[in-house]
């Protein structure tokens, strides 16, 4: 019965607990029974507080009983990015430096999650600082993918997406800068969606101004996905950028006509580097999906000077975020982090004020693509996923890349775009692994956007070469990737008793 139970959507989970059908005692329990058995084999969940959320769930099903007014996520465990400050819960943001670190507060966007009543059941797992898309860390060690646990899931909600697609929970957090969404849920087979700048509010960026990083749900399908969308959108006086929204504005996603739908598609946006399997797959899932619209053909798109404009944008916030810990001691960040850092304090004001401008200009001729398209669909990611064990991608197609997070290129020019957009699941690839389609809407088009991939993924349930694959689970109890386990600790037990989560760097 519980096997049957995690495998439920969120959104047929809310319904059952909001009936009376569920209680979220039982759903927890059925959770964490799946933790236990699966989590060893992948390592997606990192810390964990499973008493105090036991107390929570018993406080949700009274509160059912009793006939009280109930949130959009009441009593449905949701697992926490390990980027977000979770009050009483060790965040350690993958980093050795906050190998001890548990927040006394919830940031805003945990905060939203708890009020409208999901039940934190534990963290998931990082690159250090969330910096690539390879969730390992000296912390925690690294994460599996369900499909292969000794490749990897994508980052850097990497232990997001990884929990999803083996059912360890209903909901998980993500967030995203050139991909840290779209992904892992691609490599993973399951949806990740970076929305509108501003529309989740971000409390963590240090730049509250800056549109390439945002805060965003993940689920196993799209409407799970907008679930957790509902409960945390709207204007925050943390973030900047973010505005009203009025009375719940995806409550409803507006009708699409499959039959109607105007798609332009790319390869490689002009400028990306793309492995010629996933070339080839990519073409005849077009050739598919062409088949049930009205439009659907190849455009060019003028992308400028897309890398080094992401350059120095990206690094703009490692400078901001890092200075102090770099110059207490360099040694303290992971590769990663450091080259970041570095590259950044290199930069001068005149590289800012060109990267601005250069963002501007990529901005504005993207937008002119949807005079004539719908949507603009693309592959998420170059490669099929490779090794946790090689930390970045050097190569594609025997191309040198130019530095560790260049292999993102296929997400992060549509960051620098700022439109709304969602990695799909869409069958397999060449090597039988998920593949993720990257559907781009118009800017600020964010309930369109949900609606045409709610559309797709509908169509895409009839065919067995465009449909969401699953692993297999029975299969990945049988490997035993030198992943790292989870740490459990209950609540107030505090850093002191968390702090053997460390180990040796993967």
């Amino acid at each position: 019965m519980q096997d049957t139970i995690v495998e439920k959507s969120a959104v047929e989970l809310r319904r059952l607990i909001g009936g009376k059908q569920l209680s979220p005692v039982e759903l927890l329990d059925a959770c964490i029974a799946r933790i236990e058995d699966i989590n060893p084999h992948i390592n997606a969940v990192t810390a964990t507080c499973f008493e105090r959320a036991r107390d929570e769930a018993k406080a949700a099903e009274q509160a059912v009983v009793d006939g009280k007014p109930l949130g959009l996520l009441h009593g449905l465990p949701i697992g926490i990015k390990d980027l977000e400050e979770t009050a009483g819960l060790l965040t350690t943001y993958g980093s050795a430096i906050y190998r001890n670190n548990v927040p006394t507060r919830d940031n805003a966007l945990v905060a939203r999650l708890r009020a409208a009543g999901a039940i934190v059941a534990g963290k998931t797992n990082v690159p250090e600082m969330g910096a690539g898309a390879n969730s390992r860390n000296v912390v925690w060690g690294a994460t599996g993918n369900p499909f292969n646990p000794m490749l990897n899931a994508g980052g850097s909600s990497g232990g997001s997406a990884a929990a999803l697609a083996a059912d360890l929970l209903p909901l998980c957090s993500g967030s995203d800068t050139g991909g840290s969404l779209r992904i892992p849920a691609a490599k993973c087979g399951v949806v990740g969606f970076r929305p509108s700048p501003g529309l989740v509010p971000s409390e963590r960026k240090l730049l509250g101004w800056t549109p390439i990083s945002v805060v965003g749900p993940m689920g196993r399908d799209v409407a799970d996905t907008v679930l957790q969308l509902r409960a945390t959108a709207g204007m925050h006086m943390t973030d900047p950028l973010s505005y009203p929204l009025g009375e719940d504005p995806f409550a409803a996603l507006p009708e699409v006509d499959l039959s109607r739908l105007r798609i332009g598609y790319t390869e490689d946006f002009g400028v990306c580097e793309v492995d010629d399997g996933i070339r080839q797959v990519f073409r005849d899932k077009m050739a598919a999906i062409g088949a049930l619209v009205a439009v659907c053909e190849p455009v060019e798109i003028d992308m400028g000077e897309a890398h080094r404009c992401f350059d120095v944008i990206r690094a703009e916030s490692f400078v901001a975020g890092f200075e102090a810990a770099y110059r207490r001691d360099p040694s303290s960040l992971g590769p990663n982090t450091r080259a970041n850092y570095e590259m950044g304090a290199a930069m001068t004001l005149a590289d800012s004020a060109w990267a601005a401008g250069e963002q501007t200009r990529i901005f504005r001729r993207f937008q002119q693509l949807y005079e004539r398209y719908d949507l603009i669909l693309s592959p998420t990611t170059p490669v099929s996923p490779f090794p946790w064990s090689e930390l970045y991608l050097k190569e594609v197609n025997g191309v040198a890349l130019q530095n560790y997070y260049r292999w993102l290129a296929l997400t992060y020019v549509v960051t620098l775009a700022t439109n709304p957009s969602i990695s799909l699941p869409c069958g397999s690839d060449h090597r039988g692994m998920p593949f993720g389609l990257q559907v781009t809407g118009a800017f600020r088009a964010d309930a369109h956007v949900l609606a045409c991939a709610a559309t797709l993924e509908s169509a895409f349930a009839g065919s067995a070469q465009l449909r969401r694959p699953r692993p297999d689970l029975d299969k990945l109890r049988s490997v035993n990737a030198p992943l790292k386990s989870i740490v459990t600790a209950a609540p107030g037990e505090g850093a002191q008793g968390q702090a053997s989560a460390g180990g040796p760097a993967v």
